[in-house]
C-alpha cells in the first residue's frame, strides 16, 4: 500500500485553516455551531457534514476491527470527529498509512519471510 502523503497534505493545511480561523474568530466554536443550527438551511449542510462523520467513524471502526484493534483504540478518533468531524478520518487514515505493518505469522508465532523466492 502506498504512503498517505495527499491524506497527510490534506491534514496539514485542513487542521492549519481550521487553528487560524479560530484565532481570528470572534465567537467560540459552540456559538458559531448554535448559529449554524439556527436557520433551517445551514443547519440542513451541518446535519449532512456530521451524518458524513457518522459514516466515516463507522468506516474507521470497521477497519480497526478487522486489523484486530479495540475499539477503544479509536475514542481519540472519534472525539476529534465529534468536533471537527474531517481531521479525525485525515488523522486515522495518515496515522494508519504510516505505520509499520505487521508480517504475516504462522501458527506457531513466527514470522513467515514471505519476501524469499523458494526455487
Amino acid at each position: 500500500m502506498k504512503r498517505p502523503y495527499l491524506s497527510l497534505a490534506t491534514l496539514v493545511i485542513f487542521s492549519s485553516y481550521t487553528a487560524g480561523t479560530m484565532l481570528v474568530s470572534d465567537q467560540s466554536l459552540i456559538d458559531f455551531g448554535l448559529e449554524l443550527i439556527s436557520s433551517p438551511d445551514t443547519a440542513q449542510v451541518v446535519i449532512d457534514l456530521y451524518l458524513l462523520g457518522v459514516l466515516a467513524c463507522i468506516w474507521m471502526y470497521r477497519d480497526a476491527r478487522s486489523k484486530g484493534r479495540s475499539a477503544v483504540s479509536l475514542v481519540p478518533y472519534f472525539l476529534i470527529t465529534a468536533v471537527f468531524v474531517s481531521i479525525g478520518p485525515l488523522l486515522y487514515l495518515v496515522i494508519n498509512g504510516f505505520a509499520k505493518k505487521k508480517l504475516p505469522t504462522d501458527t506457531t508465532g513466527y514470522s513467515i519471510n514471505i519476501s524469499r523466492n523458494l526455487d
